[in-house]
């Protein structure tokens, strides 16, 4: 579900001005964030995630629809007490788990968890997603509480939803605030209550607790590429660009740092060098590459927990597309023969050029009847402009001429009998006897290449009778070749 704004105001964290959009049931950061330090998916079904109760507090239980006073960790949830939950068919971001809590009936914490690794001084977005898994509107709402407070007790934020309302339909809703860390050695706890009652209701999901650093508003961008914030190049005609970043006030003495991620945001690498306001992009290999401006405070730049990033700008550089125009063809005057082109890559459009002789130039494998030796470009273009092309021969000739006699003495000379006018796509059968009858070579619809031996052992020297069928109208052809040795 969306979460609206309804109240905006500035306050004073740390030493920066920090605008905070207050939402129905959120604080949320309007600056920039860093990636989640801390990550509560609550694992899979089959591998649950839960060290998060309080003793005493909650029981856990393997089934998805836990009575009152259990939980459990579920990926789904159905048909529970006669269909009084809504159907939940997945976590909040889909594929994972989330944690399902059937209230106590006496009010207090279901969650209590410490968390460590954080940058001392330093403001932290907490977020989780809850959703009242509660159809009817009349049952008991929940009612939570967040706390996040030092391991002494003191409190550094609290933050109340008030009573969550009952949706028509599953709708997680994220909820948050904000807290800044203490000096030294910052580890919290944080503490999650639930203000009501059970009984017939206050029945909640809750799935995906992240703490991120947040601080003022980091922008990046691509010069001279107004407002996208994407480019899409051809690997063979790619250009220098330039990002450009500005950064709002707060921070005093700022570490910047451009990042570069090749598998969509998975794990980002420090580029080197790369420590101003701007960076100059050069060529690359093809592949999809995100970048963003990483920004700390001096004394915190070399943990990455500490730091904060801008929006991502992508260069997408797109390969050429894979052109194969196939091989060189040979065609009997009169006769016509088949191109075998092939093209692959992203959404490629083709065609031959030129168009004469060919029956169809848009298709992969047009039939040609040239009257003339002609060459034949397959082009590509791929959806993003990228072209490729190959070429071709097709060479006409008169007849096919079968050489008579060959040498096979391994001198480099006439050592092999070929017949180069038999083109493969003649669907020629060609087969070779000794005088007793027997094959000695055969070959169906490919290219003729005998070295005089059969089974690897060499056949004496002599004539041979060859037959050629085809499958065409060609007539057959028949005749005599000689081993001489």
């Amino acid at each position: 579900m969306s979460i609206k704004a309804v109240v905006a105001s500035s306050i004073f964290l740390s030493a920066f001005t920090l605008l905070l959009s207050f939402f129905a049931h959120a604080q949320l950061c309007t600056g920039s964030l860093g990636d989640p330090v801390v990550n509560i998916t609550f694992g899979t079904a089959n591998a649950p995630d839960r060290n998060f109760t309080p003793p005493s507090a909650y029981t856990y239980i393997n089934n998805s629809c836990p009575n009152d006073g259990f939980y459990t960790i579920a990926n789904s949830t159905s048909g529970c007490f006669g269909n009084a939950w809504h159907t939940v068919s997945s976590d909040h971001t889909g594929g994972g788990s989330f944690m399902l809590v059937n209230a106590s009936f006496t009010p207090g914490d279901f969650f209590v968890t410490t968390v460590t690794g954080l940058c001392p001084n330093t403001t932290y977005e907490f977020a989780a997603w809850i959703m009242n898994v509660l159809i009817s509107p009349s049952g008991i709402e929940p009612d939570l509480t967040f706390t996040i407070e030092t391991p002494a007790g003191v409190v550094l934020n609290q933050f109340n939803t008030g009573g969550i309302a009952a949706t028509g339909a599953p709708a997680w809703q994220q909820y948050g605030f904000f807290f800044t860390t203490t000096a030294g050695n910052p580890t919290i706890i944080l503490r999650l209550r639930n203000n009501a009652p059970g009984g017939i209701g206050n029945d909640i999901g809750l799935d995906d607790i992240t703490f991120r650093p947040c601080g003022p508003a980091i922008t990046s961008s691509i010069q001279g590429n107004g407002n996208s914030d994407t480019v899409n190049m051809c690997s063979d005609q790619q250009v220098n660009y330039t990002f450009e970043a500005t950064v709002s006030p707060g921070f005093i003495t700022p570490v910047y740092q451009w990042q570069v991620t090749i598998d969509s945001g998975k794990v980002w690498t420090d580029i080197p060098g790369a420590n101003n306001l701007t960076y100059l992009r050069q060529p690359t290999n093809t592949g999809n590459f995100w970048y963003r401006l990483a920004v700390a405070e001096s004394g915190n730049a070399s943990l990455p927990n500490c730091r904060i990033s801008s929006n991502v700008v992508i260069i997408n550089i797109r390969p050429k597309p894979i052109v194969n125009a196939g091989a060189d063809r040979t065609v009997i005057a009169g006769d016509s023969t088949v191109l075998n082109g092939i093209v692959s890559g992203e959404t490629p459009s083709y065609t031959w050029s030129p168009t004469q002789y060919l029956v169809n130039s848009s298709s992969l494998t047009p039939s040609a009847t040239p009257l003339l030796d002609i060459q034949y470009t397959l082009e590509a273009v791929s959806a993003y402009g990228c072209t490729h092309e190959d070429d071709v021969m097709v060479k006409v000739v008169a007849g096919i001429f079968v050489p008579t006699a060959f040498t096979p003495d391994n001198n480099g000379k006439n050592d092999r009998w070929q017949i180069p006018y038999l083109d493969p796509t003649l669907n020629a059968t060609v087969s070779v006897y000794n005088r007793q009858g027997q094959i000695v070579y055969h070959i169906e619809s490919g290219m003729v290449d005998w070295d005089g031996k059969i089974d690897g052992i060499e056949q004496p020297s002599g004539t041979y009778i060859y037959h050629i069928t085809f499958k065409n109208k060609q007539p057959a052809m028949k005749g005599f070749v000689t081993i001489i040795r």
